[in-house]
């Protein structure tokens, strides 16, 4: 198996639910173990922006999300804002991979000073720690100098900014396309096989031996 077997994504309160929603359902059929953690404004943005209604309570919502995206009994788990027993609050028994998508810049902030005070920003604070992979998707136009500031520090800390910013060289046809195109770019970070977007020059040589 390409990637890491286990990975937790976090959607926090920033514009692109979608993103979240297209990426959940990605690792899922790619048979990926998700620890899934979810801000309070992450789901006021979601029922905003998609006709996607979470049940409040992470019980309700993990059999929710289960159903969802037809993952099976316990591949999707849901963790509230303060479950500090969680295996992604500790070094010992988190997964090798986290993706904050997408990330707020309050957030973003919170993880770049370690605040830790929720289980987002701890389960974050854990992946730094342990040198394992972090990958933060920013959704804010235009960035001020805190946020750049904030973003150059994780990056010096080893986590990737891939910013929320769809390509259009394959020429997307729909809403779908560019969400797409941004969780493809995130699945390449995290070695998990997509085929949602080819890499670059593959469509190319396609063109030449045809």
């Amino acid at each position: 198996m390409m990637g890491p077997r286990r990975v937790t994504l976090a959607m926090t309160g920033a514009s692109g639910a979608q993103y979240g929603l297209r990426l959940l359902d990605c690792l899922v059929q790619e048979d990926r173990e998700v620890h899934f953690l979810i801000s309070k404004a992450a789901q006021l943005v979601l029922a905003t922006e998609t006709d996607v209604l979470l049940p409040p309570k992470p019980q309700a919502m993990q059999q929710f999300l289960t159903e969802y995206t037809g993952a099976a009994a316990g591949q999707v788990r849901v963790y509230g804002k303060e479950d500090w027993m969680s295996s992604v609050a500790s070094g010992s028994g988190a997964p090798s991979a986290m993706v904050v998508v997408p990330c707020s810049t309050g957030t973003l902030s919170a993880i770049a000073t370690g605040a830790c005070n929720s289980l987002i920003e701890r389960a974050a604070d854990v992946v730094l720690k342990e040198r394992r992979q972090l990958v933060i998707v920013p959704r804010e136009a235009p960035y001020s100098s805190i946020h750049l500031e904030n973003m150059l520090k994780l990056s010096n800390m080893g986590a990737v900014i891939l910013p929320a910013s769809p390509g259009f060289y394959h020429q997307p046809q729909s809403i779908e396309d560019l969400v797409d195109f941004v969780v493809a770019r995130i699945l390449n970070i995290l070695q998990i096989p997509q085929d949602m977007l080819p890499r670059w020059g593959e469509h190319h040589q396609a063109d030449w031996n045809e």
